[in-house]
């Protein structure tokens, strides 16, 4: 395995310096920039909309990964793709209606992108894991940074390496919530492909040094 990507959240970054804060992750060498849109009633937090996506979009050419925490998201796919995200994830508890809303990412040309929370199991993706070009873990419960990961996530990556093995799938598989560089040794180890941290890099003392030991650590 080789070709870790990190992912920063900017949930954790400073919001009236954000444009620097995007920066110092181009900076450091990762190459996405995870985007955390939350509505106050998916998650017990609210965040930004497609308005600060587009204004961001003009200062950066980060690969825009847009996680969108929201109820019924097939109200708003198309104006986050049109604000410029360049993949949009879903979270499947989130509609009734998993497979159109996939559909209407993949007609915006975009990455498309299922989330589970930590208590959804990954046999819920069975029938739509062909259709997705990534599969995002919750190893939190989704809505705020700086949370401890929780174990079991774990074997949700493992399942999710064995089934894109077996059948040949092709998604990427996402980890979000608690990662540092404690355990993505163990998380590649597990089949893992792209992580979003936080508050790790944010926090970090020197952000650089931090991407770098990330990829140390993690490009097996």
């Amino acid at each position: 395995m080789n070709n870790l990507i990190i992912s920063p959240s900017i949930l954790s970054a400073d919001f009236s310096n954000i444009v620097a804060d995007v920066n110092s992750i181009k900076n450091a060498d990762a190459k996405w920039v995870h985007l955390d849109v939350m509505d106050g009633s998916f998650v017990p937090n609210i965040t930004f909309g497609p308005k600060f996506i587009k204004d961001l979009r003009a200062h950066s050419d980060l690969y825009f990964d847009t996680h969108l925490m929201i109820d019924n998201p097939e109200k708003y796919i198309n104006e986050f793709a049109d604000a410029g995200s360049d993949g949009i994830c879903i979270h499947f508890e989130a509609t009734k209606h998993v497979h159109r809303a996939l559909q209407m990412i993949k007609a915006k040309k975009k990455d498309v992108g299922i989330s589970i929370n930590p208590a959804t199991s990954v046999d819920s993706l069975l029938p739509i894991l062909s259709d997705v070009d990534q599969v995002l873990i919750m190893s939190v419960n989704p809505g705020f940074g700086g949370q401890t990961f929780i174990d079991y996530s774990l074997e949700k990556i493992k399942q999710l390496s064995q089934l894109k093995k077996k059948f040949g799938y092709t998604y990427k598989i996402n980890c979000d919530g608690g990662v540092s560089t404690h355990n993505i040794r163990t998380l590649r180890e597990a089949g893992i492909d792209v992580v979003v941290t936080g508050s790790a890099f944010f926090g970090a003392e020197d952000r650089n040094l931090f991407i770098k030991e990330m990829y140390e650590k993690g490009n097996i």
